[in-house]
């Protein structure tokens, strides 16, 4: 039967979406004769069973989906699922996360679904992924007439695609009520529709959410120095979502106590780099430790600098700082590029500059630089002559 049903919406996904429900409902009305409630049905062993549940997801997604009394609806979800390509451990993952979606209605709600976002040139894939990213909101029907305005605000639909990616809801929610509204309040704060079209990929719930909280959100980045329509306005709107004015005012002390900076440094840095609020203080205390204490910068150089208390301690400051100090140490450097200049390059740059022109003479340091990004290794020590060594470590050069 399942078999049956998987190859009916297939047949329904392959059709044209000008109309694909009333087909939907012809074929799926004959493959599933009704079925009267079983009292012997068992929803934990059918979770487990037929949904690839483990016991204990079982157990704890039984109780939110007891008032089923057959397999009837749960088969159709499954063969529903089935039809859009999704494999079992995908449809185990929809049950696990939604156990109520077995109990969404397919003629009724999934089918529909799928037929709005197909006729407007969704495809199946994506309506597959868009699925198993957010079963809750695809169980409720969806507008898709939100969708014109998406591309047109976003710029491309691929960019639409990217940012339901994130989740759903701005297929459906109030355009009139929330999004414009909230678009209007940020050009009126300097932001072009390049940058509302960022914030719109990155963090599609800026564009759904209360306007008061935007507008918080806008007093905090003005609050620490960014103004509006200033370059990193829309960094600083990121930076302090969701954020209280004491949470920020804690976070700007730990600055100015870790990276030992006066109030004039901290403002400085802060306004250049302000998503340094959004790292945890642990990591701050980390890259304060590193770079001051390790590699005895400057407070006033890295106030002036913050962007490299932004980079990955492990995997970019760390690994790029070893392969400075080797070649340093051991005469490969030519010129004499700061630190900065290393750490903020590009790795496609860092790669081509510091690292393959020195292949003859140390053929080993790219498998070096490459080891250390991954935590597997520790300062790179070896005398210039101890290269021929190097190989049954780190492997070689691939430049």
């Amino acid at each position: 039967m399942l078999r049956l049903r998987t190859s009916i919406l297939a047949r329904l996904l392959s059709s044209s979406p000008a109309s694909p429900v009333p087909p939907l409902q012809r074929l799926l009305s004959a493959a599933a004769p009704r079925i009267s409630p079983n009292p012997s049905f068992d929803v934990a062993e059918y979770l487990v069973g037929n949904c690839g549940l483990t016991r204990v997801q079982a157990l704890k997604a039984s109780p939110k989906i007891s008032h089923l009394k057959s397999p009837t609806n749960p088969d159709a979800v499954l063969a529903f699922l089935a039809g859009l390509g999704l494999s079992c451990a995908d449809v185990a993952a929809i049950v696990a996360k939604d156990p109520k979606f077995l109990c969404a209605k397919v003629e009724r709600t999934l089918a529909p679904n799928v037929a709005d976002l197909a006729g407007v040139g969704l495809p199946h894939t994506e309506i597959a992924l868009l699925v198993s990213r957010d079963p809750g909101k695809f169980r409720c029907r969806f507008i898709v007439s939100n969708l014109p305005y998406c591309v047109s605000l976003f710029g491309s639909y691929e960019n639409v695609l990217r940012a339901i990616k994130h989740g759903s809801y701005l297929l459906h929610c109030d355009l009139e009520d929330t999004v414009k509204p909230n678009v209007a309040l940020l050009q009126g704060c300097g932001l072009d529709a390049c940058d509302i079209a960022k914030l719109g990929l990155s963090s599609p719930w800026l564009l759904t959410a209360n306007m008061e909280q935007i507008r918080t959100m806008v007093a905090c980045a003005e609050g620490i120095g960014v103004p509006r329509g200033s370059g990193m306005f829309r960094t600083a709107l990121l930076a302090v979502a969701f954020q209280s004015k004491e949470k920020i005012a804690t976070k700007v002390d730990y600055l100015k106590k870790m990276f030992r900076w006066s109030d004039a440094e901290v403002r400085i840095a802060v306004c250049k780099a302000p998503v340094m609020l959004a790292l945890s203080m642990d990591t701050l205390q980390r890259k304060s430790e590193f770079l001051i204490s390790e590699m005895g910068l400057e407070p006033a150089y890295l106030a002036h600098r913050p962007s490299m208390i932004n980079f990955s301690l492990e995997g970019r400051l760390r690994p790029r700082y070893r392969v400075f100090k080797f070649l340093k140490e051991n005469g490969l450097l030519k010129g004499d590029p700061s630190y900065y200049t290393i750490v903020r390059a590009s790795e496609k740059l860092f790669v081509g500059r510091f690292i393959c022109p020195h292949k003859e003479a140390a053929p080993h340091l790219s498998g070096y630089y490459a080891a250390a990004c991954r935590g597997e290794v520790s300062d790179l020590c070896e005398p210039r002559t101890g290269f021929e060594n190097w190989s049954s470590v780190y492997g070689t050069a691939n430049c």
